[in-house]
């Protein structure tokens, strides 16, 4: 016997398969409007060609697969449902979709968004391959200037480049934070004074990217730890290590539960900043990125449900006294546009 198969083709492993979904080479034949001649000679050069017996035909009168059959059976379903996604990927292609999206995401992006928009895009694109890039500050940006990234979804650093379209997609709370046993979570009776942050570590995110080297946005410490992901800034706040500003929906639970507090700061108050999805100016979006820049943009409209968490925080605390200190803060957050407590909406971390 030899060693070396033939080359099976892909009709044969489809008669194959049809013939054991079907149960029968007679039902074969009707489901692939075919002869019953056609189909056992089919099955039959298939068994030549691979120097295979992969029917059982003494014992039984239905066709029963051998253990043969049965591992040819597996490779086959493989290689014609890899055959399809081909097509219709290529196919889709073809009406101008893209095969693969690239998205650079802002590291304070709420997750429910996230998990939200790229749960629809892989609904409504199967054949997309998706590569998602998680950054902070200006990398996000760096991205999509670069081409690594078709899409990104960044805060207002990006507002800074004109090589850079940009459709708004709502805003981000920012709160200032520490823990309950850091100095500036218990106040002098007349409240913190300006300044006061200063006399303590301000933990300070920043990223290696180029366009935002040497640049501080909102630094008031005089002393800062810099750290290159939001989930250790979280991690050393929790812990008393410093005081930071940090993404509402990411400590509201914190607040709630007395692990965080809220910092009523005369020269840092809670502020929102933009969001935007971002793309170059010199190159159109595709079907998918368009899709998903639209997705992004009804979530803004549709007010999730963390940005009612994030609005009734302190609201089940005991009345204590710091318990008072997040409502004058929560009060701060909701002031008209233009007072002083929310006048300084900038690219703060």
């Amino acid at each position: 016997m030899s060693s070396d198969p033939g080359r099976p083709t892909l009709d044969q492993l489809r008669v194959l398969i049809t013939v054991v979904e079907t149960g029968s080479f007679a039902a074969a034949a009707r489901t692939l409007n075919r002869a019953n001649s056609v189909i056992s000679y089919t099955i039959a050069n298939l068994e030549a060609q691979l120097g295979l017996t992969l029917f059982d035909r003494r014992t039984t009168r239905k066709p029963s697969l051998t253990p043969a059959g049965r591992i040819v059976l597996t490779e086959a379903r493989i290689l014609t449902t890899g055959l399809d996604s081909l097509r219709a990927k290529v196919g889709r292609m073809l009406q101008g979709l893209e095969g693969e999206l690239h998205v650079a995401l802002d590291s304070m992006l709420p997750s429910e968004r996230v998990v939200d928009a790229l749960t629809a895009f892989g609904a409504e694109f199967p054949t997309v391959g998706l590569h998602l890039h998680v950054e902070t500050l200006g990398a996000v940006a760096d991205l999509v200037l670069d081409k690594v990234a078709s899409i990104g979804v960044s805060g207002p650093l990006a507002l800074e480049y004109d090589a850079l379209h940009r459709v708004n997609v709502g805003t981000l709370r920012m709160v200032p934070v520490a823990a309950p046993t850091h100095p500036l979570a218990s106040p002098p009776p007349g409240g913190l004074s300006p300044g006061a942050g200063r006399e303590h570590t301000q933990l300070v995110i920043y990223d290696r990217s180029a366009l935002t080297a040497g640049r501080d946005f909102h630094v008031i410490g005089n002393r800062t730890w810099r750290l290159a992901d939001l989930a250790s800034k979280h991690m050393l706040l929790r812990a008393g290590l410093g005081w930071g500003v940090m993404p509402r929906w990411m400590v509201a639970e914190d607040i709630r539960k007395g692990r965080l507090v809220t910092l009523a700061m005369p020269d840092l108050a809670a502020f929102d900043f933009p969001v935007d999805v971002i793309y170059r100016v010199d190159t159109p979006l595709g079907p998918a990125a368009t899709w998903l820049t639209r997705r992004f943009g009804q979530q803004a409209q549709a007010k999730p449900a963390l940005h009612r968490l994030a609005t009734r925080t302190a609201a089940t605390k005991p009345p204590t006294r710091r318990t008072a200190i997040a409502k004058t803060d929560r009060h701060r957050e909701t002031a008209p546009p233009g007072q002083p407590a929310i006048a300084n909406t900038g690219p703060r971390r």
